[in-house]
């Protein structure tokens, strides 16, 4: 099984949940890792943590809703490390609410983040990566890119979207790999940022069965760790105790 140690892997949403622990199971197999998100001071403990344990880690505040952003996130991943061989387009929110609520603001926050931002790294990454004829990009989507539930009607929709661009891209290109993963109900902030009630409350009942985050980052680097000829297309990642 070809190693981690030296890729550079890239990893937007890394300030908590599954970036957080994607990139400690990352850093502890020997990639080098730079990674982005808004709140930078959880950025330096993070990187500062790594790096005490003998890693690599660079940081840089990064809002995946704006494509400069996401493109100099990329370029500077190569000016630090020489190329960008995994981009990890983790960063998505999760403002649940019935339709009826008319969360309007909130539904354009997702597609915002959840599909937008995807795309803006694939603009960012990709034609590097067929520059250099060799590359993966690693989306992070949800369970709900396979069914919808009530109050999730929007997000369910983000991460379908998420879902179909994955498989086009792959479609489109024989020279990079593209990864679906598919979490589960995962520990994380999420949950509790749901502005809606009732919404809220689902959530917590939904989620009272969880596996960490670290699991999802497992996955992933099951996912880098395939021979260059090998694309793990899809990773679906539940509990197993979990009946949804």
């Amino acid at each position: 099984m070809p190693d981690i140690a030296g890729k550079v892997v890239a990893i937007t949403g890394a300030s908590s949940g599954i970036g957080q622990e994607t990139a400690r199971v990352l850093a502890a197999r020997g990639a080098r890792l730079v990674l982005g998100a808004r709140r930078t001071d959880r950025l330096e403990a993070l990187a500062a943590g790594i790096v005490r344990s003998g890693g690599q880690a660079r940081i840089r505040r990064l809002d995946v809703t704006q494509p400069v952003e996401m493109e100099e996130f990329v370029a500077f991943a190569e000016a630090e490390f020489g190329r960008l061989d995994v981009l990890v387009n983790n960063a998505g929110i999760m403002p649940l609410s019935p339709l009826a609520a008319l969360r309007v603001d909130e539904w354009n926050a997702m597609i915002d983040v959840n599909i937008r931002g995807v795309l803006h790294g694939i603009a960012a990454a990709l034609p590097r990566m067929e520059a250099r004829g060799e590359g993966q990009i690693i989306n992070v989507a949800s369970i709900g890119a396979y069914a919808v539930s009530p109050t999730a009607a929007v997000y369910c929709a983000t991460k379908y979207a998420v879902r179909a661009i994955s498989d086009g891209l792959r479609q489109e290109t024989d020279r990079i790999r593209v990864t679906v993963v598919s979490p589960g109900t995962v520990e994380s902030e999420l949950a509790d940022r749901i502005s809606d009630e009732t919404a809220r409350a689902a959530m917590k009942e939904f989620r009272r069965v969880c596996i960490t985050p670290d699991a999802i980052g497992r996955a992933i680097a099951y996912a880098i760790e395939q021979p260059p000829e090998v694309d793990v297309s899809e990773i679906i990642v539940r509990p197993t105790a979990s009946p949804h």
